[in-house]
């Protein structure tokens, strides 16, 4: 991989992580378009999942706001760790 190759790597997850810790301050709390055109259209939009989400509403229970920066930099890592193991498995396979 060329040093141009892996500062653009960093700069997408620097970029990434900025928008994860910032996205909690930055969402509206009211409903957006598509979960408020669900409870208009759906008696009842939100049901029992099958499988519990770990965290549930991009937020991990009872630390507020610091739960919510937490859950979307989790989710952003553990995204970004998928996606490189697929690239992996996709290069190694060739």
């Amino acid at each position: 991989m060329k040093s141009r190759d892996k500062k653009l790597i960093v700069g997408g997850v620097i970029i990434a992580l900025i928008i994860a810790v910032l996205a909690p301050f930055l969402a509206s709390s009211n409903p957006d378009g598509l979960e408020s055109t669900a409870e208009k259209v759906m008696p009842n939009p939100e049901t029992e999942p099958v499988i519990k989400s770990p965290l549930p509403d991009y937020t991990i229970p009872g630390l507020g706001k610091e739960g919510e920066v937490l859950s979307l930099v989790l989710g952003t890592i553990i995204v970004l760790i998928i996606a490189y193991g697929i690239s992996v498995a996709l290069k190694t396979g060739k």
